[in-house]
């Protein structure tokens, strides 16, 4: 059996990998940290015009039709290219959420615009709480006539200021995975307050949002019923979440191995000391680690396999720990510049640690994890 990527998909590999390294550099990145929203509109259409945006979508709607798979060769050179703005939010969550539970009138006034760039929508999941699982769901939305009626908060709403759509995860009954309902929220509704938070990745900006006596009657997936659509799109960013660290951390090792077979000291270049040439090597040995459990995560999501709860899960605890290891040992490999503001090295880092806390830490999905063994 063949586990490796197809033919297809490593030149769809090398091809984003010539692209970020002429439309991604870490002088970019910087900027956009500094930007006010860290969304470039040209750099934007410059990755609607590749069809990344659209990747998922159903060719029906305008989309590429690509699988998954396709969909995490990209992430992971997106990761060591540290793309900064909205794409992850908006093909990795809000995309899914309309493929997996638009209605099809919902998916053919939505889906187009979202392939070609014109519409982004974003997933508002956690609450004061910082949960990222049904549990934490607590946000009240009561019906009223055809629609719904949400007043509340959500933190961490990844790019909801330049989002066009907020699909909120709200509790209309029960508790747990039962009597969540999924509403799709404009923006720019009368009620909804957006306001951008100080990370530690300003490259990629969450945010708080505060809704109002808001009403809305678009919904995703089944009333009360809207934890399966919400799980499958959860599914789907984690793993990817975990693919683009894994690019993340590969990029920091790479770095730092080019720079211990450079920097020279006591007339050797400082690769050839055993101290720095075993922190390289435990540091590939992580990275491998992690690739290896994402890779399989990835495909259990891509098959839509029971296996996915576990994978998925394991991968992003893995990875979680594994990213921000790898590029804190980076720093140390480099020394003293490596912890300076002139140096890139801190840009992945701080990729590292927002990856981290986001969709969940390490301890929280080994939890999960641990609970699954024992069900």
């Amino acid at each position: 059996m063949d586990f490796g990527f197809s033919e297809e998909q490593e030149m769809l590999r090398d091809a984003a990998k010539r692209f970020l390294a002429d439309h991604c550099s870490t002088k970019f990145v910087r900027q956009m940290m500094a930007h006010e929203t860290a969304h470039d509109h040209e750099f934007w259409q410059k990755l609607v015009s590749q069809g990344w945006p659209g990747l998922l979508i159903p060719e029906q709607y305008g989309g590429a039709n690509g699988s998954f798979l396709d969909m995490t060769v990209i992430v992971e050179e997106m990761g060591k290219a540290l793309i900064p703005g909205p794409f992850f939010a908006a093909a990795l969550m809000g995309a899914p959420a309309f493929i997996e539970g638009g209605s099809e009138e919902l998916k053919k006034e939505f889906l187009p615009k979202m392939a070609q760039g014109k519409f982004i929508a974003t997933l508002a999941l956690a609450e004061a709480s910082g949960r990222f699982d049904a549990g934490g769901i607590e946000l009240r939305a009561t019906k009223k006539g055809a629609g719904y009626t949400l007043s509340g908060e959500k933190f961490f709403v990844p790019d909801a200021h330049v989002a066009d759509a907020i699909i909120v995860a709200t509790r209309t009954n029960g508790a747990g995975e039962n009597g969540i309902t999924l509403l799709c929220v404009p923006a720019r509704e009368k009620g909804v307050t957006v306001t951008q938070l100080k990370t530690v990745d300003m490259t990629r900006r969450m945010c708080h949002v505060k809704f109002d006596n808001v009403q809305t009657d678009t919904v995703l997936g089944t009333p009360d019923d809207g934890w399966k659509v919400l799980r499958r799109v959860l599914d789907i960013a984690t793993a990817g979440l975990s693919t683009e660290m894994v690019g993340t951390a590969q990029k920091a090792l790479d770095i730092s191995v080019e720079y211990a077979k450079t920097r020279v000291q006591f007339g050797k270049p400082i690769g050839s000391f055993q101290a720095v040439k075993h922190k390289c090597v435990d540091m590939m040995v992580a990275v491998e680690n992690a690739r290896s459990l994402t890779y399989y995560a990835c495909w259990t999501v891509d098959e839509r396999v029971p296996g996915a709860a576990t994978a998925v899960p394991m991968a992003k605890a893995y990875a979680s720990d594994m990213a921000k290891n790898v590029t804190s040992e980076a720093i140390q490999v480099h020394g003293g510049i490596g912890f300076t503001w002139e140096h890139d090295m801190h840009l992945y880092h701080r990729r590292a640690l927002a990856g981290e806390a986001n969709l969940g830490n390490a301890p929280v999905h080994r939890e999960t994890v641990a609970k699954s063994l024992l069900a």
